[in-house]
Protein backbone atom coordinates (compact mmCIF):
# COMPACT_ATOMS: atom_id res chain seq x y z
CA UNK A 1 0.00 0.00 0.00
CA UNK A 2 2.78 2.29 0.92
CA UNK A 3 4.73 1.35 -2.21
CA UNK A 4 1.82 2.13 -4.55
CA UNK A 5 1.24 5.46 -2.86
CA UNK A 6 4.90 6.33 -3.20
CA UNK A 7 4.85 5.35 -6.92
CA UNK A 8 1.85 7.57 -7.60
CA UNK A 9 3.49 10.42 -5.79
CA UNK A 10 6.63 9.98 -7.88
CA UNK A 11 4.70 10.04 -11.15
CA UNK A 12 2.70 12.98 -10.06
CA UNK A 13 5.77 14.84 -8.99
CA UNK A 14 7.54 14.17 -12.38
CA UNK A 15 4.49 15.35 -14.31
CA UNK A 16 4.26 18.42 -12.21
CA UNK A 17 7.94 19.10 -12.73
CA UNK A 18 7.56 18.84 -16.53
CA UNK A 19 4.51 21.09 -16.39
CA UNK A 20 6.41 23.61 -14.33
CA UNK A 21 9.32 23.59 -16.77
CA UNK A 22 6.99 24.17 -19.74
CA UNK A 23 5.10 26.80 -17.77
CA UNK A 24 8.22 28.73 -16.82
CA UNK A 25 9.93 28.28 -20.28
CA UNK A 26 6.93 28.87 -22.47
CA UNK A 27 8.44 31.88 -24.27
CA UNK A 28 11.67 30.25 -25.33
CA UNK A 29 9.92 27.03 -26.39
CA UNK A 30 7.40 28.85 -28.54
CA UNK A 31 10.19 30.88 -30.07
CA UNK A 32 12.08 27.70 -30.81
CA UNK A 33 9.04 26.09 -32.43
CA UNK A 34 8.35 29.21 -34.48
CA UNK A 35 12.01 29.40 -35.55
CA UNK A 36 12.06 25.75 -36.58
CA UNK A 37 8.84 26.23 -38.55
CA UNK A 38 10.26 29.27 -40.33
CA UNK A 39 13.42 27.36 -41.23
CA UNK A 40 11.29 24.50 -42.50
CA UNK A 41 9.27 26.88 -44.71
CA UNK A 42 12.44 28.42 -46.05
CA UNK A 43 13.79 24.98 -46.92
CA UNK A 44 10.54 24.11 -48.67
CA UNK A 45 10.71 27.32 -50.71
CA UNK A 46 14.29 26.56 -51.72
CA UNK A 47 13.65 22.96 -52.59
CA UNK A 48 10.35 23.30 -54.39
CA UNK A 49 11.60 25.06 -57.59
CA UNK A 50 14.49 22.61 -57.85
CA UNK A 51 12.14 19.71 -57.49
CA UNK A 52 9.86 21.16 -60.14
CA UNK A 53 12.82 21.69 -62.51
CA UNK A 54 14.09 18.20 -61.83
CA UNK A 55 10.69 16.75 -62.54
CA UNK A 56 10.47 18.85 -65.72
CA UNK A 57 13.86 17.68 -67.00
CA UNK A 58 13.05 14.12 -66.07
CA UNK A 59 9.81 14.29 -68.02
CA UNK A 60 11.56 15.79 -71.08
CA UNK A 61 14.26 13.11 -70.91
CA UNK A 62 11.67 10.37 -70.81
CA UNK A 63 9.85 11.88 -73.80
CA UNK A 64 13.07 12.09 -75.86
CA UNK A 65 14.01 8.57 -74.88
CA UNK A 66 10.63 7.28 -76.04
CA UNK A 67 10.89 9.22 -79.30
CA UNK A 68 14.42 7.92 -79.92
CA UNK A 69 13.34 4.35 -79.38
CA UNK A 70 10.36 4.88 -81.68
CA UNK A 71 12.59 6.25 -84.47
CA UNK A 72 15.09 3.42 -83.98
CA UNK A 73 12.40 0.76 -84.22
CA UNK A 74 10.94 2.49 -87.28
CA UNK A 75 14.25 2.32 -89.16
CA UNK A 76 14.90 -1.23 -88.07
CA UNK A 77 11.48 -2.36 -89.23
CA UNK A 78 11.62 -0.46 -92.52
CA UNK A 79 15.29 -1.23 -93.28
CA UNK A 80 14.40 -3.50 -96.19
CA UNK A 81 12.54 -0.70 -97.94
CA UNK A 82 15.41 1.81 -97.76
CA UNK A 83 17.29 2.27 -101.03
CA UNK A 84 20.87 3.17 -100.20
CA UNK A 85 22.56 5.61 -102.57
CA UNK A 86 26.22 4.82 -103.13
CA UNK A 87 28.57 7.71 -102.51
CA UNK A 88 30.05 9.14 -105.65
CA UNK A 89 33.76 8.72 -106.08
CA UNK A 90 35.64 11.92 -105.85
CA UNK A 91 36.87 13.04 -109.28
CA UNK A 92 40.64 13.62 -109.33
CA UNK A 93 42.17 14.70 -112.67
CA UNK A 94 45.40 12.95 -113.65
CA UNK A 95 47.08 16.24 -114.55
CA UNK A 96 46.09 19.88 -114.27
CA UNK A 97 43.64 20.92 -116.99
CA UNK A 98 43.20 24.55 -117.95
CA UNK A 99 39.63 23.79 -118.96
CA UNK A 100 37.16 20.90 -118.78
CA UNK A 101 34.58 19.76 -121.28
CA UNK A 102 31.97 17.04 -120.84
CA UNK A 103 30.40 15.19 -123.74
CA UNK A 104 27.29 13.08 -123.16
CA UNK A 105 27.54 9.97 -125.36
CA UNK A 106 24.70 7.78 -124.11
CA UNK A 107 23.41 5.53 -126.95
CA UNK A 108 25.88 7.00 -129.45
CA UNK A 109 27.91 4.86 -131.83
CA UNK A 110 31.67 5.02 -132.25
CA UNK A 111 31.68 7.39 -135.24
CA UNK A 112 29.34 9.82 -133.49
CA UNK A 113 31.48 9.75 -130.34
CA UNK A 114 34.62 10.39 -132.38
CA UNK A 115 33.01 13.29 -134.21
CA UNK A 116 31.92 14.92 -130.95
CA UNK A 117 35.46 14.68 -129.62
CA UNK A 118 37.07 15.89 -132.85
CA UNK A 119 34.73 18.90 -133.01
CA UNK A 120 35.71 19.84 -129.47
CA UNK A 121 39.41 19.41 -130.26
CA UNK A 122 39.23 21.70 -133.29
CA UNK A 123 37.08 24.34 -131.56
CA UNK A 124 38.75 24.45 -128.13
CA UNK A 125 38.80 27.86 -126.47
CA UNK A 126 41.72 27.10 -124.20
CA UNK A 127 44.70 29.44 -124.50
CA UNK A 128 47.66 28.56 -126.73
CA UNK A 129 49.82 25.93 -125.08
CA UNK A 130 47.02 25.02 -122.68
CA UNK A 131 45.26 21.71 -122.14
CA UNK A 132 41.54 21.03 -122.19
CA UNK A 133 40.30 17.80 -120.68
CA UNK A 134 37.50 16.09 -122.57
CA UNK A 135 35.42 13.71 -120.47
CA UNK A 136 32.88 11.33 -121.97
CA UNK A 137 29.77 10.74 -119.86
CA UNK A 138 26.77 8.45 -119.76
CA UNK A 139 23.85 9.80 -117.75
CA UNK A 140 26.24 12.50 -116.50
CA UNK A 141 28.65 9.90 -115.11
CA UNK A 142 32.23 9.97 -116.40
CA UNK A 143 33.13 6.71 -118.11
CA UNK A 144 36.41 4.87 -117.50
CA UNK A 145 38.99 3.46 -119.87
CA UNK A 146 37.46 0.01 -120.11
CA UNK A 147 34.02 1.39 -120.90
CA UNK A 148 35.56 3.64 -123.56
CA UNK A 149 37.36 0.70 -125.20
CA UNK A 150 34.11 -1.27 -125.14
CA UNK A 151 32.08 1.55 -126.74
CA UNK A 152 34.50 1.98 -129.64
CA UNK A 153 34.93 -1.81 -129.92
CA UNK A 154 38.65 -1.27 -129.46
CA UNK A 155 41.39 -3.90 -129.48
CA UNK A 156 43.41 -2.65 -126.52
CA UNK A 157 43.34 -5.13 -123.64
CA UNK A 158 43.97 -3.34 -120.32
CA UNK A 159 42.90 -6.36 -118.26
CA UNK A 160 40.17 -6.50 -115.67
CA UNK A 161 42.37 -5.47 -112.75
CA UNK A 162 42.76 -1.73 -112.24
CA UNK A 163 45.87 -2.47 -110.20
CA UNK A 164 47.92 -2.76 -113.41
CA UNK A 165 46.08 -0.37 -115.73
CA UNK A 166 43.99 2.33 -114.07
CA UNK A 167 40.44 2.88 -115.27
CA UNK A 168 40.87 6.62 -114.76
CA UNK A 169 42.20 8.07 -118.01
CA UNK A 170 42.34 11.48 -119.64
CA UNK A 171 41.30 12.44 -123.13
CA UNK A 172 41.94 15.97 -124.32
CA UNK A 173 43.51 18.56 -126.55
CA UNK A 174 46.73 20.53 -126.28
CA UNK A 175 46.32 23.79 -128.15
CA UNK A 176 49.31 24.12 -130.44
CA UNK A 177 49.03 23.98 -134.20
CA UNK A 178 50.12 20.64 -135.65
CA UNK A 179 51.30 19.89 -139.16
CA UNK A 180 50.28 16.31 -139.72
CA UNK A 181 48.43 16.88 -142.95
CA UNK A 182 45.34 15.20 -141.55
CA UNK A 183 42.04 16.27 -140.04
CA UNK A 184 42.92 17.48 -136.54
CA UNK A 185 43.88 21.12 -136.11
CA UNK A 186 45.35 20.75 -132.61
CA UNK A 187 47.02 17.95 -130.72
CA UNK A 188 44.57 15.30 -129.53
CA UNK A 189 45.80 12.92 -126.84
CA UNK A 190 44.79 10.03 -124.60
CA UNK A 191 46.67 9.67 -121.31
CA UNK A 192 46.65 6.24 -119.62
CA UNK A 193 47.90 5.53 -116.10
CA UNK A 194 49.61 2.20 -115.28
CA UNK A 195 51.37 0.62 -112.34
CA UNK A 196 54.55 0.30 -114.39
CA UNK A 197 55.66 0.33 -118.01
CA UNK A 198 56.22 -3.43 -117.83
CA UNK A 199 52.53 -3.98 -117.05
CA UNK A 200 51.38 -2.41 -120.30
CA UNK A 201 54.34 -2.85 -122.68
CA UNK A 202 53.10 -6.04 -124.36
CA UNK A 203 49.51 -4.81 -124.58
CA UNK A 204 50.57 -1.56 -126.25
CA UNK A 205 52.83 -3.38 -128.70
CA UNK A 206 50.04 -5.78 -129.63
CA UNK A 207 47.64 -2.84 -130.10
CA UNK A 208 49.85 -1.25 -132.77
CA UNK A 209 48.29 -3.37 -135.52
CA UNK A 210 44.78 -2.12 -134.66
CA UNK A 211 45.37 1.27 -133.07
CA UNK A 212 44.69 3.19 -136.28
CA UNK A 213 41.46 1.27 -136.87
CA UNK A 214 40.38 2.03 -133.30
CA UNK A 215 41.44 5.67 -132.96
CA UNK A 216 41.91 7.18 -136.46
CA UNK A 217 38.55 8.98 -136.45
CA UNK A 218 39.43 10.66 -133.13
CA UNK A 219 42.52 12.08 -134.83
CA UNK A 220 40.56 13.22 -137.88
CA UNK A 221 42.02 10.56 -140.19
CA UNK A 222 39.53 8.98 -142.54
CA UNK A 223 40.16 5.77 -144.42
CA UNK A 224 40.58 6.45 -148.12
CA UNK A 225 42.67 5.39 -151.10
CA UNK A 226 45.23 7.99 -150.05
CA UNK A 227 45.42 6.99 -146.40
CA UNK A 228 44.74 3.25 -146.41
CA UNK A 229 48.47 2.40 -146.35
CA UNK A 230 48.76 4.09 -142.97
CA UNK A 231 46.44 1.51 -141.42
CA UNK A 232 48.90 -1.30 -142.20
CA UNK A 233 52.19 0.55 -141.76
CA UNK A 234 54.45 -0.43 -138.86
CA UNK A 235 55.39 1.74 -135.91
CA UNK A 236 59.04 2.61 -135.39
CA UNK A 237 61.17 3.01 -132.27
CA UNK A 238 61.95 6.58 -131.31
CA UNK A 239 62.97 8.89 -128.47
CA UNK A 240 60.65 11.78 -127.65
CA UNK A 241 61.50 14.21 -124.83
CA UNK A 242 64.13 11.66 -123.73
CA UNK A 243 61.38 9.06 -123.33
CA UNK A 244 60.91 5.76 -125.14
CA UNK A 245 58.30 5.99 -127.87
CA UNK A 246 56.83 4.21 -130.86
CA UNK A 247 55.88 6.38 -133.85
CA UNK A 248 53.82 5.83 -136.98
CA UNK A 249 54.99 8.00 -139.89
CA UNK A 250 53.29 8.66 -143.20
CA UNK A 251 55.04 8.04 -146.56
CA UNK A 252 56.62 11.51 -146.36
CA UNK A 253 58.09 10.87 -142.95
CA UNK A 254 55.58 13.06 -141.11
CA UNK A 255 54.15 12.12 -137.75
CA UNK A 256 50.75 10.47 -137.88
CA UNK A 257 50.37 9.04 -134.38
CA UNK A 258 52.65 7.89 -131.57
CA UNK A 259 52.60 6.58 -128.05
CA UNK A 260 55.18 7.67 -125.52
CA UNK A 261 56.06 6.30 -122.09
CA UNK A 262 55.86 9.73 -120.49
CA UNK A 263 57.04 8.43 -117.11
CA UNK A 264 57.16 5.15 -115.21
CA UNK A 265 53.38 5.20 -114.75
CA UNK A 266 52.01 7.00 -117.79
CA UNK A 267 51.47 6.35 -121.49
CA UNK A 268 50.34 9.15 -123.80
CA UNK A 269 48.92 8.52 -127.26
CA UNK A 270 48.94 11.61 -129.43
CA UNK A 271 49.68 13.25 -132.80
CA UNK A 272 51.57 16.20 -131.31
CA UNK A 273 55.13 16.59 -130.01
CA UNK A 274 54.04 19.72 -128.16
CA UNK A 275 51.35 17.72 -126.38
CA UNK A 276 53.94 15.22 -125.16
CA UNK A 277 56.15 18.02 -123.88
CA UNK A 278 53.32 19.75 -121.99
CA UNK A 279 51.91 16.53 -120.53
CA UNK A 280 55.32 15.45 -119.20
CA UNK A 281 55.73 18.83 -117.50
CA UNK A 282 52.33 18.52 -115.87
CA UNK A 283 52.94 14.94 -114.77
CA UNK A 284 56.11 16.08 -112.99
CA UNK A 285 54.22 19.00 -111.44
CA UNK A 286 51.45 16.67 -110.20
CA UNK A 287 53.96 14.39 -108.48
CA UNK A 288 55.69 17.33 -106.83
CA UNK A 289 52.38 18.54 -105.36
CA UNK A 290 51.71 15.06 -103.93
Amino acid sequence: MEDETTKNNTVHTYSEDVAKIIEHDTGSLVKKIIHEEEEHEKAKKKESPELRENKKFLLISVVFLVLSLAVLFFFLLSKKDINTVPAEEQFIPIIFNDQYNYQEILDLKKDDIAQLVLNQVNSTKVKNGGIEGIYLTENKQIIGLRRFISLIKGNFVPGSSTLFVDDNFLMGVQKDEINSGFGARYGFFILIKVRSVADVFDSMHAWEKKIMADLSSFFGINLSSETNYIFTKNFEDAIVENKSARILYDKDGKLVIMYVYADDNSVVITNSLNAVHEIILRLVSSKERQ
